[in-house]
């Protein structure tokens, strides 16, 4: 059976009203079930064999907007339970603007540095969850997310390191002082998924397990949010309608990793990385090392 959700109903589709309270107050919401053990293992099975016949872990442009490049991660940024949860907070009218894996290998020094998305992401309005899937467990020893319960109140300046192993575009990191004690783990088992606010401060520790960590992260705007930096970006309508037309529509894949596909990622990928290094010297995912 198709992973695409169906169109909308004017009710309800899965957290309950306490949910979506918890997520308004505290800036996440974790854990939700959206897919089986077993086809988050399916999942991580089909990623596995492809990088198994390409001798290497997926690295650089490859794993940004992954969904344009593999059919089987367009039908996950599609899931009806990925769907009926995000609008349940959102709306029913959604869009996929971006997608990313975040895999850290066994016993590896990868982190995630404390930040806000909203950061560099260029959209008119904090209007955006983020979707986090996991395809491993991620426990505290795996490097789970954490987050700063209620802290996405407001934006605050950050600094670009560009670590090496720092997973995130431009290394960014909260120019503020975190509290660590009041940080929550949101460990999630295989299958499961947490839902962040765009303003949320979080981050990741290094996986100091002796298996992968890996994360889909899918980011879902309503179709009235705007790019106001760079250029036209580009977006995939999942839910509903679009009466804005503010995103350049992205075609599906047509097989793994095919012609029109890759060339389809590449234009995407150009477009989304004129934004995220807006006013820095790089221009591409492949100029930044980021595992």
């Amino acid at each position: 059976m198709s992973l695409i959700a169906e169109r909308p109903t004017p009710h309800p589709k899965s957290l309950t009203p306490e949910q979506v309270a918890a997520y308004r107050r505290d800036g996440y919401l974790f854990p939700i079930p959206v897919m089986t053990p077993a086809e988050a293992a399916a999942c991580r099975g089909r990623l596995e064999a492809f990088e198994a016949r390409e001798g290497a872990p997926l690295r650089g442009a490859l794993r940004h907007k992954s969904h344009l490049l593999f059919p089987w991660l367009w039908e996950l940024v599609h899931h009806p339970r990925i769907l009926d949860a995000v609008e349940d907070i959102l709306g029913p009218n959604l869009l996929c603007w971006s997608s990313s894996f975040f895999i850290k290998e066994a016993n590896d020094p990868h982190f995630v540095s404390w930040h806000q998305d909203s950061t560099y992401w260029g959209l008119s309005e904090p209007e955006i969850i983020t979707a986090w899937v996991a395809l491993s467990p991620s426990t505290i020893a795996s490097g789970a997310m954490k987050v700063i319960p209620g802290s996405h109140g407001e934006q605050v300046a950050h600094t670009d390191t560009y670590d090496e192993n720092n997973l995130l575009t431009r290394g960014q990191e909260l120019a503020v002082e975190v509290d660590e004690s009041q940080a929550v783990d949101m460990t999630l088992e295989p299958g499961q998924m947490s839902l962040h606010h765009v303003r949320i401060f979080h981050g990741s520790e290094p996986n100091r397990s002796d298996d992968r960590r890996i994360g889909f992260a899918i980011r879902y705007i309503p179709t009235h949010v705007r790019q106001v930096i760079g250029p036209k970006d580009g977006a995939v309508l999942v839910r509903g309608v679009d009466h804005f037309h503010n995103f350049v529509p992205e075609p599906a894949p047509d097989a793994d990793l095919s012609p029109a596909a890759l060339a389809a990622h590449k234009a995407a990928a150009e477009r989304q990385a004129a934004i995220l290094y807006a006013g820095t010297q790089t221009t591409s995912f492949e100029n930044v090392v980021r595992g």
